[in-house]
C-alpha cells in the first residue's frame, strides 16, 4: 500500500488507500458475502476538499479489493460539493447508500440523498434530487443519515443541532426506503460534562449511530461537535427506544484518545456488531502533506454493550490471524524507578499485558538508541487510571504531544490489549474500554519495550508481542483519478 520505498509512518493493518485525504468511514454493510467499508475520500489531494466515497470489500477482513469510487460529486447537482457522511444498507439484491450531499451555499445543511448498486457495488447510481428536500424547522446544523432495518419498516437517525441550543439526532421513518417522514428528535441535550473527562457532549451532534442490544436496550453513538472549532470526540449514551424517544442515562466516552472521531457501525452476520472510526493526523499538515497521504481508518472493533450498561470494545477476532513472530515473552517483577528491556519489536506488533502495579508502572516504547524518544503507557494504580503519554514520542517538534487518561480497575491485576501499527496505537482494557493515539517516531535503529516503574512503584508484568503482519490488498483494477480530470 506504500508509494515510497520505506514510509516510516504509514500503517500497514489499517485500511485507507495508497495516497491522498480519508476521513469519516461510510457505507459500511455485510453484502453478498462481502464487508463493504467506503469512507470520505479526496483523490486530488491531502486536504478536506473534493469529497467522494472511496471503497473497499473483503469476505474476510483480511484481504480487501479496491472497488472504483462508490460516490463522485455531480457537477451543478445536489451534491455538486461533496458526497458527505452516510450509511448504506443491504436491500435484497441492491445495496443503497444514503449520504449528506453538500452545497458550498447551505454548508451546515447538507440535505439527504441516495445511489443504489445492483451489481455489488461496482458501481452506484445516483438518485439525482433530494430524498429530504428540506431540514425540519428549528435545525441549524443538519447531516450524517444512519438508515438500519427495524422489523418490517426503516428508521433513519440523522445529525443535527438546534437553534435552541441542544445537539440532536432526529429520527424517521419509511415502509419502503424511498418515502419518509419525521417523527421528531430521537434524543436531544444541551452541552454537558462528559463524566469527568473535561469533555462536554457538543453543540450538534455528526455522524449518529444507532446500536441495538438483545434486552432492549441500545447504545446512541454520537460525534461531538462545535460550530467554532469543529469535532470534539466520540460520546455513547445508553438507553432504551420508547416510542421514538429515546431515554438515555449518563454520557460516557467511546473512545478515551485525541484521535478518534466519526466511527461507524456493520451489522456482521451472526448478529455481531463491528465499528471502524477515523484516527486523524497529529502532526502539521505540511509533513503530512509530503508524506502523500493523511488520515486512517482504526482497526475493525467488535463492539456491544456490556451488563454494567458501558459499550464494550475489542479488535475484531479475525485480526488474531494477522499475528506473525512471536518476538517477546517476558515475565517478572520491577521496582523503584527501574526500566527492564524486554525486547526488541517492529514497527507494528500486537502486544498482550497482564500487569499488577502499584504507583506508576507501566510499558515504555524505546523508538531511539539513546532511550531520546519514547511512548509511555503507564497504570496509575492509586489514581485507578491508565496514563498514555506521547510528548516524548517524536523527536520531530511538528509531531502533537499530550496526555491522555482512561480509567482502569484498581485493587487487581490489569489486562491490555495494545496494537501499534507505525504511528498509531490502539489501547484495549480488558474492561472494554479504548483508547486510540497517533504517534510518529523518527528514531533510528530498532524498537524496544521496556518495563518502567517511576519511584516507589512496583510492577508485576507478563507481556507478549506478536509481529503484526500487513493487510492484503488486491491490486486495483480500475484507474482512479489523482488530479481533477486526469486518471492514474
Amino acid at each position: 500500500m506504500s508509494t515510497a520505498p520505506f514510509d516510516l509512518h504509514r500503517p500497514v493493518a489499517h485500511l485507507r488507500p495508497p495516497r491522498n485525504w480519508i476521513n469519516d468511514p461510510n457505507g459500511l454493510v455485510h453484502h453478498d458475502g462481502h464487508y463493504h467499508v467506503c469512507y470520505q475520500y479526496n483523490p486530488y489531494g491531502t486536504d478536506h476538499a473534493n469529497m467522494h466515497w472511496g471503497h473497499f470489500r473483503s469476505a474476510d477482513l483480511l484481504s480487501w479489493e479496491p472497488l472504483p469510487l462508490a460516490l463522485t460529486p455531480a457537477p451543478g447537482g445536489v451534491d455538486a460539493d461533496g458526497c458527505f457522511s452516510g450509511n448504506a444498507v443491504s436491500d435484497g439484491d441492491r445495496l443503497v447508500a444514503f449520504y449528506s450531499a453538500h452545497r458550498q451555499e447551505r454548508p451546515q445543511h447538507q440535505l439527504i440523498t441516495t445511489a443504489t448498486s445492483r451489481d455489488g457495488g461496482l458501481t452506484f447510481h445516483p438518485r439525482g434530487d433530494l430524498l429530504i428536500p428540506e431540514p425540519p424547522d428549528g435545525t441549524t446544523m443538519y447531516r450524517d443519515p444512519y438508515v438500519w432495518q427495524d422489523g418490517n419498516s426503516w428508521r433513519m437517525l440523522v445529525g443535527a443541532a438546534l437553534a435552541d441550543g441542544r445537539a440532536a439526532a432526529l429520527l424517521y421513518d419509511s415502509p419502503d426506503l424511498q418515502t419518509w417522514t419525521y417523527r421528531g428528535p430521537f434524543c436531544a441535550g444541551a452541552p454537558e460534562p462528559v463524566g469527568d473527562t473535561g469533555l462536554l457532549t457538543g453543540e450538534g451532534w455528526e455522524c449518529p449511530q444507532y446500536l441495538p442490544a438483545a434486552d432492549g436496550r441500545g447504545a446512541l453513538i454520537l460525534s461531538a461537535w462545535y460550530e467554532r472549532d469543529g469535532p470534539h470526540g466520540v460520546l455513547a449514551l445508553v438507553g432504551e427506544d420508547r416510542g421514538g424517544v429515546f431515554e438515555a442515562g449518563p454520557p460516557q466516552l467511546l473512545d478515551y484518545g485525541p484521535d478518534f472521531y466519526a466511527p461507524a457501525l456493520l451489522r456482521a452476520p451472526g448478529g455481531r456488531w463491528l465499528l471502524w472510526g477515523w484516527s486523524w493526523e497529529a502532526r502539521n499538515k505540511d509533513w503530512s502533506g509530503a508524506e502523500g497521504w493523511a488520515g486512517t481508518l482504526t482497526l475493525p472493533r467488535e463492539i456491544e454493550l456490556a451488563d454494567d450498561g458501558r459499550t464494550y470494545q475489542r479488535p475484531a477476532a479475525e485480526l488474531l490471524a494477522l499475528r506473525g513472530e512471536h518476538t517477546v515473552h517476558a515475565a517478572g517483577l520491577t521496582a523503584d524507578s527501574a526500566c527492564v528491556d524486554l525486547g526488541e519489536v517492529s514497527r507494528s506488533f500486537d502486544l498482550t499485558a497482564h500487569l499488577e502495579a502499584s504507583g506508576k508502572s507501566g510499558l515504555r516504547l524505546v523508538t531511539a538508541p539513546d532511550n531520546a524518544e519514547y511512548l509511555n503507557i503507564l497504570l496509575d494504580a492509586d489514581a485507578g487510571q491508565l496514563v498514555v503519554n506521547r510528548d516524548h514520542a517524536s523527536l520531530d517538534p511538528r509531531a502533537h504531544g499530550g496526555t491522555y487518561t482512561m480509567p482502569c480497575p484498581t485493587g487487581q491485576p490489569v489486562d491490555l490489549r495494545i496494537v501499534v501499527d507505525h504511528s498509531i496505537a490502539e489501547i484495549f482494557l480488558s474492561t472494554g474500554q479504548a483508547l486510540t493515539m497517533r504517534f510518529y517516531p523518527v528514531g533510528e535503529g530498532p524498537w524496544h519495550l521496556q518495563a518502567h516503574t517511576e519511584p516507589g512503584a512496583q510492577l508485576n508484568y507478563t507481556i507478549d508481542a506478536w509481529q503484526l503482519l500487513p493487510l492484503e490488498i488486491k491490486e486495483s483494477s480500475t484507474d482512479t483519478p489523482t488530479e481533477k480530470g486526469h486518471a492514474a
